[in-house]
């Protein structure tokens, strides 16, 4: 998510107006879950992505229509049933998207925007509020600031700073929510450094780790070399990537807020990904299995040149021991440790700053 938010930032920057479209809500096994965006530059390109086929291009349509009138457009979909394959989508479910009209002019929203870039860069948190004042047909205002942890506001917003405060305190979720109120709709998108979960392998602990991630606030990548397990319909959660192979993965990106998951099919192949794993930044590598699979790798590490410093780097077996045995109870312990981990980095670069 922060490379999504330098890209609004360097866009901004350069006087260059964008549409972001974000869902709001969504329901059953919908192509993207609630906070995945995507800009829609003027000339129709697209930078992040809210489910593709033709949810998409319908977004990218709308978007058109707000750079005209420069007025947001609250836009619900359904996927349910024949609707979802009219629309080409492997997924069901419902939702309801905001396609908002983010300007250049004056600097203010990129003003805001940078504050909430800084925002993640120091692992801090805040949230980002978007009012929108309407009537029965359609919006007529649209405001938006950054409201930080402090309570300082970032941003042209026209409201009694304790309201404010009241609303990006109230609920204790990290989702984003809508709240309506005499004809007003505010958005209350939670902005904290949630970090990337890769999923190595997806089979059925993937699948329920893939669904907690989601929930708790991690953006999360599936990845495995079979079509018939790596697909959306597997894991509406999460953003699947079908590789040739687990012996020499794709370029990733994998930086201090990656949190690496391993869970494939065989030892051969978590031994694969482990060796690869190691020479990453990545803030967390946990991996599945027992403590004599575990010795077993660490051996055939340590006679390839791994130190015993770089192996203590590895969370396994994975997961918090709660005596788990289903795959719906190891996922508990796995995303637990993870949220776990999450902290103590967040207080860590915190602490630096």
């Amino acid at each position: 998510m922060k490379k999504f938010y330098q890209e609004a930032v360097r866009l901004l920057s350069a006087g260059e107006s964008i549409v972001l479209a974000t869902i709001v809500h969504s329901s059953g096994s919908s192509p993207r879950s609630a906070g995945a965006k995507m800009i829609v530059r003027f000339d129709g390109s697209i930078i992040g992505t809210v489910g593709g086929g033709r949810l998409e291009a319908e977004t990218i349509r709308l978007a058109k229509e707000v750079y005209a009138t420069r007025l947001p457009v609250i836009q619900p979909f359904d996927l349910t049933g024949n609707d979802s394959a009219g629309l080409g989508m492997i997924c069901g479910g419902a939702g309801k998207m905001i396609i908002d009209y983010v300007s250049a002019e004056g600097g203010v929203n990129q003003q805001v925007y940078e504050a909430l870039l800084s925002t993640l860069e120091h692992a801090q948190k805040a949230w980002l509020i978007t009012e929108l004042t309407q009537d029965a047909e359609r919006v007529r205002r649209r405001q938006q600031c950054l409201v930080l942890k402090d309570g300082t506001i970032i941003g042209d917003f026209q409201c009694e700073q304790k309201f404010l405060k009241r609303l990006s305190a109230a609920p204790a979720s990290i989702a984003i929510h809508t709240d309506a109120r005499d004809g007003r709709l505010y958005i209350m998108e939670p902005i904290r450094p949630a970090g990337t979960v890769y999923l190595f392998g997806a089979g059925h602990v993937s699948q329920q780790v893939a669904r907690l991630t989601s929930m708790v606030g991690f953006q999360t990548v599936v990845l495995d070399d079979r079509a018939d397990f790596a697909n959306q319909e597997r894991f509406p959660e999460a953003e699947v990537r079908l590789i040739e192979e687990f012996e020499e993965l794709p370029e990733l990106g994998i930086g201090s807020d990656s949190y690496l998951v391993i869970v494939t099919r065989g030892h051969l192949h978590d031994g694969s990904v482990l060796e690869q794993a190691l020479g990453t930044k990545a803030a967390y590598i946990g991996m599945i299995g027992s403590k004599k699979k575990r010795s077993a790798l660490y051996g055939a590490l340590e006679k390839k040149g791994f130190s015993a410093e770089q192996l203590n780097r590895v969370y396994s077996p994975i997961g918090i021991d709660i005596y788990a045995e289903t795959p719906e109870e190891i996922a508990v312990s796995i995303v637990a440790e993870l949220i776990k981990a999450r902290a103590e980095r967040e207080r860590c670069v915190a602490a630096k700053k």
